[in-house]
């Protein structure tokens, strides 16, 4: 079978090797608006005051402090009332960009400040695939069960493409190989078994072995890039001009400027004392829903109600637990595979909000309530009798606490030059692979723009700091760019999906 992962060890990261020069952006970067709202700013710079010591001139701890709370409205107090980080201090002339996230934001991100001369570290909290444990590349996940083995894609099911600068990465994906058409059919199901087929047009795209392996392909292509996993960054502390990142304690490294290139709660919290008040509000302002994936193998295939059309995908309509089902074994094997039929089934927005629980610690009892509900959403929508579904022989619940965004600023990124820090990720602009491709490859070129100029000119470089956000509307698992609801039409400039 195709080896999904490409070994770690097999990569080489030469820290000696010597990088090109900053290519030189024309264009200008766009100016932020000034601040709405007044924020307190402490200087920081190689040199020590006189009267105080500045925020970056503490000595990042080492020892465990106490954890601040938890709940939203602590973080959100933390959050307001920090006082803002501004370095002052010469950017070094070999300059090293810390990157916390390795989903498609992160890795592009990395992969772009590459093409411009720029080193990198992606810190990633997944450790290598084995097992069935996913690894990097977010919710670009794909899970494998031995020994049969079983795959599943368990997060971004498909993705389209629409802008001319991703179309280039996904025709490179193509000729290696990765990713191919997706020309099965998909369409809407509406509860009782009424399938309604999607047009063929636009081309849909899927990892030719699961999403997953995209991300190898990103980190096959650096040189320089190094990646760090598994490391859950819990602080960020700036001292003498440069970011001292640290996990409970344990150092990981210094860095001219650092990319948080994931959201949620972990996110908020990581920001809540770290000295960027303005990035911290943004990625507060963010609302996710939550969405409970159920993955299930079954020996026969399902039943195709009378009929109707055989399809491969289906996005449900008028079941309160379901909103996706896909045929993995289809998708990726063909209609006539021999093997068990694994399906991924995704909840509604809806559901997975009236069953949240901590989703690191999914209670026994809540697992086996949505299993029981998500089954009886897919017999209602294939027109089943109640429990006449034949039984999967192996099951699985994941809550994706942080699935989707409700709203987004409609920007590529965010930097804040006075702090020297930026955020990437799919929700910037909506949440899809090419949200997250285009927010990573936007934030690489401002920062290599804005190291371009030796940091001489900030104001210049900050962006989306005060950016307002609107709502999304679309499928419970999101939007694609060009692929219509056969009941409602949705917006074509906000294109997103369940992806990283």
């Amino acid at each position: 079978m195709t080896t999904l992962v490409h070994s770690i060890s097999s990569i080489s990261f030469l820290s000696s090797l010597t990088l090109q020069p900053l290519k030189i952006k024309t264009h200008k970067s766009p100016l932020s608006n000034s601040p709405s709202k007044s924020t307190k700013t402490l200087t920081c710079s190689t040199s020590k005051p006189n009267n105080r010591r500045p925020m970056d001139s503490r000595k990042p701890t080492s020892k465990k402090t106490k954890k601040y709370g938890t709940s939203r409205r602590s973080i959100l107090k933390k959050t307001f009332i920090q006082e803002q980080v501004a370095f002052s201090a010469q950017l070094s002339s070999d300059p090293h960009v810390g990157i916390i996230g390795g989903g498609m934001a992160g890795l592009l991100c990395a992969l772009s400040l590459e093409e411009r001369g720029v080193k990198s570290t992606v810190f990633d909290t997944v450790a290598m695939l084995f097992q069935g444990i996913h690894g990097l590349g977010g919710r670009m996940g794909t899970r494998i069960i031995d020994p049969q083995p079983l795959i599943f894609d368990h997060a971004a099911q498909f993705f389209t493409v629409s802008d001319p600068r991703f179309s280039e990465l996904v025709d490179d994906w193509v000729e290696k190989g990765l990713v191919r058409l997706w020309q099965d059919t998909i369409g809407e199901l509406e509860v009782g078994g009424q399938f309604v087929p999607f047009p063929s047009s636009p081309p849909r795209y899927i990892g030719v072995n699961g999403m997953r392996p995209l991300a190898d392909s990103i980190l096959s292509q650096t040189r320089t890039v190094n990646v760090v996993r598994p490391c859950w960054i819990s602080k960020l502390e700036p001292f003498n001009g440069m970011w001292h990142l640290s996990e409970n304690g344990k150092p990981c490294g210094q860095f001219d400027i650092i990319v948080i290139a994931h959201n949620g709660k972990c996110a908020n919290r990581l920001l809540a004392s770290s000295g960027l008040p303005l990035i911290a509000r943004q990625t507060k302002t963010l609302e996710l829903s939550s969405i409970w994936a159920l993955l299930a193998a079954f020996e026969d295939p399902l039943p195709i109600p009378n009929g109707a059309t055989p399809f491969e995908g289906a996005f449900v309509k008028g079941v309160d637990s379901l909103s996706w089902m896909g045929n993995n074994s289809a998708k990726l094997f063909g209609s006539k595979t021999n093997g068990p039929h694994c399906w991924t089934f995704f909840s509604t927005a809806a559901f997975g909000k009236r069953n949240k629980v901590p989703q690191e610690n999914i209670p026994t009892a809540t697992a086996e309530k949505v299993k029981t509900g998500m089954l009886e959403g897919v017999e209602a929508a294939l027109g089943l009798p109640k429990d006449s579904l034949q039984r999967p022989f192996y099951t699985r619940v994941q809550l994706w606490g942080a699935a989707l965004p409700t709203n987004t600023p409609g920007i590529p990124c965010i930097f804040d030059p006075h702090g020297r820090a930026g955020i990437c990720g799919d929700w910037l602009l909506g949440s899809n692979l090419e949200s997250a491709a285009l927010s990573g490859m936007a934030l690489a070129n401002h920062i290599a723009d804005y190291l371009q100029s030796d940091g001489g000119r900030p104001e210049e470089f900050a962006l989306g700091l005060n950016k307002e956000f609107q709502p999304l509307e679309g499928h419970d698992i999101g939007q694609f760019s060009g692929l219509e609801s056969a009941t409602k039409k949705a917006n074509p400039i906000q294109a997103y999906q369940l992806s990283t």
